[in-house]
């Protein structure tokens, strides 16, 4: 088959000309490939993923978390990159009224470290914890486990970061009748 770069490219999921070094609150989702419930079916990589999400500010010092969950096959979580307020977002309407959301103003500068950057990272150590450990007990388990993306939100204000809270603390009640639920 012929590379047809219309085709084949794949399409960015990222805001166009958004700073996502920005400081502001950010929601993201992190997949498994293949959309596997390994976390269940490992209960060690699961408690790999955790402790390296909770690492996350230790290794990056503008970054503060909130709300997570690891799910069967996924993971929800809010990561707070401080220095301004949560209004981050450009200018844009956001779809559900006339209203504008609000631009950042007056914040200090922005921190050279993307949610790019951090989710990479994160991901990167949570597949070398798992290679070390599948290797050192000899499990016969993919060892790159990440779907290649992931997905994220900005976060434009307190109530929808208070909504956001509450639907990642209840994301596990909701599993059983989730589609992605192999077992329902």
């Amino acid at each position: 088959m012929q590379y047809d770069q219309y085709s084949h490219h794949r399409q960015s999921l990222r805001l166009r000309e958004y700073d996502y070094s920005q400081a502001g609150a950010y929601f993201v989702t992190i997949c498994t490939r293949n959309r596997e419930c390994l976390f269940d079916e490992f209960p060690v990589l699961k408690q790999i993923v955790e402790r390296q999400w909770l690492d996350i500010p230790s290794r990056f010092q503008n970054v503060e978390l909130d709300e997570c969950v690891v799910m069967p096959n996924h993971v929800h979580g809010i990561i707070m990159i401080v220095g301004a307020t949560l209004a981050v977002a450009p200018d844009v309407t956001d779809g559900l009224s006339d209203r504008i959301a609000p631009s950042r103003a007056g914040a200090s500068p922005a921190p050279t470290n993307t949610i790019g950057d951090i989710i990479g990272t994160f991901k990167s150590l949570c597949v070398h914890d798992w290679l070390n450990h599948i290797k050192q007990h000899n499990i016969d388990a993919v060892g790159k486990f990440w779907q290649r993306n992931y997905y994220e939100r900005v976060i434009r204000n307190d109530t929808e970061l208070n909504k956001i809270r509450e639907y990642i603390i209840a994301n596990p009640a909701m599993w059983d009748s989730d589609e992605e639920n192999q077992m329902s």
